[in-house]
């Protein structure tokens, strides 16, 4: 196939096909007599695989490790891939989760100190906060 119909099979535009393609994210296409790229069915699985794992937060410098052209998918590998994402994943959430907690604490400040007329004094609030250890520090 060429690149017009692995665009549209792939949801990808055809600059980002080719742009995986010279990263070394895909193998090299042939080319037909005419010049133009041809494609196959693998090419296509693999863009799926790409978006798949880009979606899921991988880099394009672990992909590349991953997808070696002309290797068979090292499944150990790709495992221990995404139990390190899964990892980050996790930090991310305590992370958010502090914030939503000191986000919560400061709005119930602003309403509190807003009713009794007065404005909330940032300085004490922020002096409070960097006391506080951070969620899933040590």
């Amino acid at each position: 196939m060429k690149i017009g119909e692995l665009a549209q099979r792939s949801g990808m535009a055809s600059s980002a096909i080719r742009f995986y393609e010279s990263s070394g994210l895909l193998p090299a296409a042939r080319r037909g007599g005419n010049g133009y790229r041809i494609y196959d069915e693998d090419t296509l699985q693999r863009l799926l695989l790409i978006q798949t794992a880009q979606r899921l937060g991988f880099t394009l410098d672990v992909l590349r490790k991953l997808l070696a052209p002309g290797e068979e998918l090292p499944h150990e590998l790709v495992l221990q891939s995404m139990r390190e994402r899964l990892a980050e994943i996790d930090a991310m959430q305590r992370s958010l989760a502090a914030q939503r907690a000191e986000m919560e604490a400061l709005m119930q400040q602003m309403q509190a100190e807003w009713a009794e007329g007065r404005c909330l004094e940032l300085a004490q609030t922020s002096r409070a906060a960097r006391r506080k250890p951070a969620a899933g520090r040590n």
